[in-house]
């Protein structure tokens, strides 16, 4: 039975920020490109709940959750257990993180392909860097999930062929317990092991599939070290047309999500029989191979990457992002801070709180949101059925703009929303501007980060609008 890729999706962000803005605060010059940047309320959990979303089509199939991000939003915690939660995933599956730094994206996905059953792998970052740095302008924001396993009732939409690494210790990048971002050596210096570590690692992985170079019909590869991808595409002598897009110059490099962010984009495009590369290079190099399947036509991912790529909003200001990331502080509006999540209240409604499960009374039909005991129109007392909402799409009834509510980016847009199917509910929106909602507008629901208190983050669902064309 062949082992290999049942579904993927990725999350790019909707805020950009132009690589001219920042020159420009900065009094450099212009610049062309753009990175993809997390909003105030996104972190990489959020994110790869995001991810996630739209690459699972039964989250109760699952057997293993495993979440690899180089910035957890918790240390000394599992985060990969609010992902879990989020997404309505079986008690049994195990989920767990393997974080640090950019090659545990790869040590994830090995062990998804090679855990029995199907896992769901994770692959989340926020990166940045020193105001000015090559790294704070050309970094970027994001994730990717990957379903793998055997295929049996679903089709395996990419065939694993099989891996080649070439580990190597060296000082390249590096960043201290507690530090806002990382350090580097002079890049010279890592474009000579790392061009030797991904032609070591492609060469491991051709000979371990029996594959030759000639053999390949897509090529990505991902790395924080511009000068040594660069140079590695070029040693590699692939034939014109064969390597793809690395997406740096529209999003940034979004480090442990790259990865699944490429396979992702090669994916979208892919037609049936092809084979499949990609190359990461952090910390030495690794390879995985693929080959798609006739399925790859019609298990799409239905939110492909192009497509987000094109809805991101390039407005971001260079101090609204340093605020995001709490390298600025600006005055906040004369309200209380919000109060710490508390963890006994939190438990108690996780189905609610994380996985936003609502409830329909089995006596009349009428849908609950937070669900109750006791229904409020026929009185009917512990007849419901619970329901999940996430993805039930919503119409929005009425909207306020409060620019004095607190907020890392005000205004604070509260909304009530009434779902399809039934079921009314007031919540924030998230991922517009402020002067863009109407009444009438279609949403969609979004786990997002209400706040952080006591270094307590606080999960809940938001609000955004539904694209142009998109379907769910």
């Amino acid at each position: 039975m062949s082992i290999g890729i049942l579904g993927y999706g990725t999350h790019i962000p909707y805020w950009r920020l132009r690589h001219s803005t920042i020159n420009a605060a900065l009094g450099r010059g212009s610049g062309s490109g753009s990175r993809a940047v997390a909003g105030f309320d996104e972190d990489s959990t959020t994110m790869a709940v995001e991810a996630a979303r739209t690459a699972i089509s039964d989250p109760t199939r699952l057997d293993a959750l495993f979440l690899a991000t180089a910035a957890p939003a918790y240390a000394d915690k599992t985060n990969a257990t609010a992902v879990h939660a989020a997404l309505g995933l079986a008690r049994g599956a195990i989920a767990a993180d393997l974080n640090g730094a950019v090659r545990s994206g790869v040590a994830a996905l090995l062990a998804g392909l090679h855990h029995p059953g199907r896992s769901l792998v994770t692959l989340a970052d926020l990166r940045s860097g020193p105001s000015g740095s090559i790294d704070e302008r050309t970094s970027g924001d994001g994730a990717a999930a990957l379903v793998v396993g055997s295929g049996g009732s679903e089709p395996v939409l990419a065939e694993f062929l099989g891996s080649g690494s070439a580990s190597a210790e060296f000082l390249d990048r590096w960043r201290a317990p507690g530090q806002p971002w990382s350090a580097t050596w002079e890049e010279r210096f890592g474009e000579q092991q790392y061009t030797s570590a991904a032609t070591a690692s492609l060469e491991n992985a051709l000979k371990s599939t029996s594959l030759s170079a000639g053999e390949l019909d897509r090529v990505a590869v991902a790395g924080s070290a511009p000068r040594a991808v660069k140079a590695f595409v070029k040693s590699a002598g692939f034939p014109a047309g064969v390597v793809a897009d690395d997406l740096t110059g529209t999003i940034g490099y979004t480090g442990t999500a790259h990865l699944g962010i490429l396979l992702a984009a090669m994916l979208d495009q892919a037609q049936p029989g092809q084979t499949l590369a990609i190359t990461v290079l952090a910390d030495g190099a690794d390879t995985l191979i693929f080959r798609t399947t006739e399925a790859i036509s019609t298990h799409r991912h239905r939110r492909p990457v192009a497509e987000q790529i094109a809805r991101g909003n390039d407005s971001t200001g260079y101090l609204d992002f340093l605020t995001w990331r709490g390298a600025v502080r600006r005055a906040e509006p004369r309200r209380p801070e919000p109060d710490r999540a508390a963890a006994p209240a939190s438990r108690r409604m996780v189905e609610w709180k994380f996985g936003f499960t609502g409830s329909r009374c089995t006596e009349c039909g009428t849908r609950h949101l937070p669900p109750q005991r006791v229904c409020l129109r026929c009185g009917a007392t512990d007849r419901m059925r619970p329901e999940r909402m996430a993805d039930v799409p919503a119409t929005i009834v009425t909207f306020t703009v409060d620019h004095l509510a607190f907020s890392p980016a005000p205004p604070v847009i509260g909304a009530v929303v009434d779902f399809d199917g039934g079921g009314r509910f007031s919540c924030e929106l998230t991922d517009l501007d402020p002067s863009a909602p109407a009444v009438g507008d279609r949403v969609e629901m979004t786990f997002r980060k209400l706040s952080t208190t006591d270094g307590v983050h606080n999960y809940f669902w938001k609000a955004r609008p539904i694209s142009e064309g998109q379907h769910r």
